[in-house]
């Protein structure tokens, strides 16, 4: 194992130019490669910015194709440089024609991405693929860290634990058991915090500043944020290189959002699919709500609340992204929707019962707001539709838990079970 020391790590200069450096999105300042997220000027997100003319003519529909079945298929379009990479296998997940859910909500051509497959069964194994290997091979961090609901927390001790770094997590108390299980079991140190994610953060960015650790959402954001660009190109890909014409996404920070997003927009320029644009809509907990409810009021001010959902996985309640995010809704005529937590484990037995897919809350989430504005109308029937579902249901296992039929109890008899089973048609008209 690595040792932990207090120096920050010196920026290894690019090995190859498509990608140009870290580029300010509000005063399009331009800055190297390097461990930074904050603009020196303006204080603005900064994001990696490519040369994509170089890029376009590196990358064809062919060429990815030849590729990994896996997110690095798409690895000249990402901001990696060293030649290694810490690959846990992530990405390339089921694009499923969900008919029997489509069918329920009145949508004869829904689509599930199903991201609950992944190594540590959340979309998260995307952006720490490319935080760690940007952390470990191209800047020499030892210590990844993170500030997590719960699905970054096993993400970043997984990625960290494959690329012999030493790992620290940093939680609120009161995360789901099961998550925090499963960021234990890659045996990191792990910090429990008392209060919610947004102090958590807090804390975390002066510990980043101190120690010289690699934070994956704070040092080095700007490269973990476009490991979810590639929700984006594999859809369209495995949509027969076409745009769908709406996704439906779960908002926390609003960076997948942001990021799925920008890959469609990237596969257009790189002319990789035809020009179109990608109804993006956003889909939050009522009570951590504060993309949707600067949406509804018309405005861009995106003011932070205290968290009190179920909904832990979507428990910000400062979104850095959020004014991004209502934007992007804005430009491409989407929408933005939230649903009780009633409604989120009502969405996760609706895809399971339909789908056979097992989600956690935040896939409740996704599928209550699709099914909220389907029933509205706010949906063309024969529009293609992606929802996303982002991390598995056994993550969060005692959300719907209330609110399941018991199982039949009988004695090892036949005339018991046909006394039970006679019963429970009764009971429910089946």
């Amino acid at each position: 194992m690595a040792i932990i020391t207090a120096d920050v790590p010196a920026p290894v200069v690019a090995s190859t130019s498509r990608v140009r450096g870290l580029q300010c999105r509000e005063c399009g300042q331009l800055y190297p490669r390097a461990p930074m997220h904050v603009c020196e000027l303006c204080f603005g997100p900064l994001e990696v910015a490519y040369d994509y003319d170089v890029i376009r003519r590196m990358v064809s529909r062919e060429s990815i194709e030849r590729g990994p079945h896996s997110l690095w298929r798409y690895r000249d379009l990402l901001p990696v440089t060293s030649d290694r990479v810490v690959d846990s296998g992530a990405g390339f997940t089921p694009l499923l024609r969900a008919e029997n859910l489509g069918r329920a909500l009145g949508l004869r051509n829904l689509w599930v991405k199903n991201d609950t497959v992944n190594p540590t069964f959340s979309f998260k194994d995307r952006p720490v693929s490319m935080a760690s290997s940007v952390a470990a091979y191209d800047f020499g961090f030892d210590t990844l860290a993170c500030a997590s609901t719960g699905n970054l927390a096993g993400s970043v001790a997984a990625h960290a634990a494959r690329a012999w770094m030493r790992a620290c997590i940093f939680i609120p108390a009161d995360l789901e058991p099961s998550k925090i299980s499963g960021a234990s079991i890659y045996d990191p140190i792990l910090v429990a915090v008392d209060g919610n994610y947004d102090d958590v953060n807090r804390l975390c960015s002066e510990i980043g500043d101190l120690y010289g650790w690699a934070f994956v959402n704070i040092n080095v954001r700007p490269y973990y944020s476009e490991g979810s660009k590639t929700l984006a190109y594999e859809v369209a890909e495995q949509l027969g290189w076409r745009l769908p014409d709406r996704v439906v996404v779960p908002i926390a920070s609003g960076s997948m959002f942001t990021k799925i997003h920008k890959g469609f927009r990237e596969l257009s320029s790189l002319g990789l699919v035809a020009a179109g644009n990608v109804k993006m809509v956003g889909a939050q907990a009522l009570g951590c709500s504060p993309v949707v409810t600067a949406f509804k009021e018309h405005t861009h001010d995106v003011r932070p609340v205290r968290p009190n959902t179920i909904v832990k996985s979507l428990a910000i309640g400062n979104p850095a992204d959020g004014y991004y995010s209502v934007k992007i809704v804005e430009e491409t005529g989407g929408d933005l929707e939230a649903v009780t937590d009633d409604e989120t484990v009502d969405g996760i037995r609706l895809l399971a019962r339909t789908e056979g897919i097992y989600a956690e809350t935040a896939g409740g989430v996704t599928v209550g707001v699709l099914k909220k504005l389907a029933l509205r109308g706010a949906i063309d029937p024969d529009e293609t539709v992606v929802a996303y579902i982002t991390g598995n249901g056994l993550k969060t296992p005692d959300a719907a838990a209330g609110v399941l039929a018991p199982p039949l109890h009988v004695a090892p008899t036949l005339s018991a079970f046909e006394a039970a089973y006679k019963d429970l048609l009764a009971r429910t008209g089946a």
